[in-house]
């Protein structure tokens, strides 16, 4: 997270975070992801780690950074009672498991009344795995986490456990040299550490919404998805091969596996990895709900000689990096009277091509906007998606999580009280610089508010050297008190075609700072929903 962000958060001070209502009642629900290792070997011979000491650590990781505040606590983000369901029947006769929080026979339930910020405060409890005594090769199974609670979202989190004597491993990715728009040649291996043949192995791979895949091999099944988080979107397949991978062998996959990059793709992400699987496993993880049988050419394993490359667990590389965005900020003119209350609308438009995937929650970084309000006007009403600076009056932050839309079009409506009568009266929206990745052009990353102009054709758009001009914001202003969120994500709410922030209006006092938030969450997909945070900040 850059310093600035970090400072942001950290002076959100302590005390427990509350949804802001919105003009049309209760915010929509904070996403929470439930976190963990994604698969568990374990080997009949014995070498599964110390019996003491658990294979999985199960956490939750809500929007927000894990950087402690001024009074060393991490902001909360959510107050409310939730409850997380560890249900374990998918290791009948594959694994017996040691669970944390109170445990029953089908499974374990953990209670709680709070979540932070980030994940590293969030911690529910270690899951450990043994065979039993009846263990036998090539079985998998699952342990599948839920959770539930008022105001609060949880994704799922699916463990698969993976009996076997044999261990495999999957051969890493270099960095693919792949321009947008072209077809990468995704060279996949595979090899067996342990000392016993694997009967079958099934392989795994995923692209994020910017990739695709150009053929649909007959022994493998797809899953598009086009709803959800926007991180979760894309492809997903498994592919089922009945060789026999023998022990202390490495093989590749003979047909590369072709991957496109598509015109929006920026640093999309390509992940995959093999496991042990027989011919009746493999044909059920075939079947999974939402897949599709493909039908072309199968995919086929060739022995190489020697164990060429490096490998692990799992392997994924990040491609295109030729492509670029331009975050477009757009001001606004108003006239008005003393004591009127006018609206200006601050612009926040991504005119492409890319899309900003960003990094991987939740160390997602905000892209974090400044609105500095015209002298002799004051600020009434602020969009749900911003936050009063209290150190600076007229000053306002306002931040869209990654990841944005590649045609995200966003508006931040102020309602500002003319108090003076200022003729050409200017305020500065500017962008902060954002670096993941680089905007080429951030000539257009700033416009003016202007109330009461006094050319009727002026402009209130920035052009080129015009960042460094008029007001921004002072040097104080790096320790913003929290704030809350807003994006460009598609549907409802901020939605790709344009329209307003969505939701309804936070109040602020004559300029003050009343409003520090303790969180800031944006649940991405198709219908982006901005949910708001806050907590007022305790009398100085």
């Amino acid at each position: 997270m850059p310093g600035l962000v970090a400072a942001v958060v950290m002076a959100t001070g302590s005390g427990a975070a509350v949804p802001a209502l919105a003009a049309g009642g209760d915010p929509p629900p904070i996403p929470v992801r439930i976190t963990g290792e994604s698969r568990v070997d374990l080997s009949l011979q014995g070498d599964n780690g110390d019996p003491a000491e658990p294979q999985i650590m199960l956490r939750l990781a809500a929007p927000g950074s894990d950087e402690p505040g001024e009074d060393g606590e991490v902001p909360v983000v959510h107050q409310g009672d939730f409850k997380i369901m560890i249900n374990v029947g998918g290791l009948a006769q594959v694994a017996e498991a040691k669970l944390p929080c109170d445990p029953s026979p089908a499974g374990a339930t953990c209670a709680g009344d709070q979540i932070r910020a980030g994940e590293k405060a969030n911690v529910l409890g270690g899951i450990r795995l043994d065979i039993g005594p009846n263990g036998s090769p090539r079985r998998l199974g699952e342990i599948t986490v839920t959770g539930e609670g008022e105001g609060v979202e949880f994704a799922p989190l699916r463990i698969e456990v993976v009996v076997s004597d044999s261990r495999i491993i999957s051969r890493q990715l270099s960095p693919p040299e792949v321009g947008v728009g072209h077809t990468w040649n995704a060279p996949l291996g595979l090899r067996n550490a342990g000392r016993a043949p694997a009967d079958g192995v099934v392989l795994r791979f995923r692209g994020t919404r910017g990739l695709s895949f150009v053929e649909r091999h007959g022994n493998c099944a797809y899953r598009h998805t086009t709803d959800g988080p926007l991180q979760d979107q894309g492809t997903d397949a498994i592919c089922a091969f009945p060789d026999v991978v023998e022990a202390g062998t490495a093989y590749a996959v003979a047909e590369p596996l072709r991957v496109k990059t598509l015109p929006f793709a920026l640093n999309d992400r390509f992940t995959y990895g093999f496991a042990p699987a027989d011919a009746e496993k493999a044909k059920a993880l075939l079947a999974a709900d939402g897949y599709t049988p493909g039908t072309g050419a199968p995919l086929t394993l060739e022995k190489l000689a020697g164990t060429p490359g490096t490998y692990s667990g799992q392997a994924s590389t990040w491609l295109p990096f030729d492509n670029s965005y331009d975050i477009l900020i757009t001001g606004d003119t108003a006239r008005g009277a003393v004591g009127e209350t006018v609206t200006v609308d601050v612009g926040f438009r991504n005119l492409g091509p890319a899309w900003v995937r960003g990094l991987e929650p939740p160390d997602d970084d905000p892209m974090l906007t400044y609105v500095t309000i015209p002298p002799g006007a004051t600020a009434t009403k602020i969009p749900e998606d911003c936050w009063a600076d209290s150190h600076t009056e007229g000053l306002y932050g306002c931040w869209a999580y990654t990841p944005v839309l590649e045609d995200a079009n966003l508006t931040f409506p102020f309602e500002l009280r003319i108090d003076k009568v200022v003729n050409n009266a200017k305020g500065k929206i500017q962008m902060q610089s954002f670096d993941y990745p680089d905007e080429p052009n951030q000539d257009n990353n700033w416009a003016w508010i202007v109330l009461n102009p006094t050319d009727e054709g002026g402009s209130t758009q920035g052009s080129s050297g015009g960042s460094s001009a008029g007001p921004s914001p002072s040097a104080s202003s790096g320790a913003h008190t929290a704030g809350s969120t807003g994006t460009a994500g598609g549907g409802a709410g901020p939605s790709s075609t344009g329209g307003s922030s969505g939701g309804g209006l936070a109040s602020t006092g004559g300029g003050g700072a009343l409003l520090a938030a303790g969180g800031a969450v944006l649940a991405l997909g198709l219908g982006a929903v901005i949910v708001v945070i806050v907590r007022r900040r305790s009398a100085e």
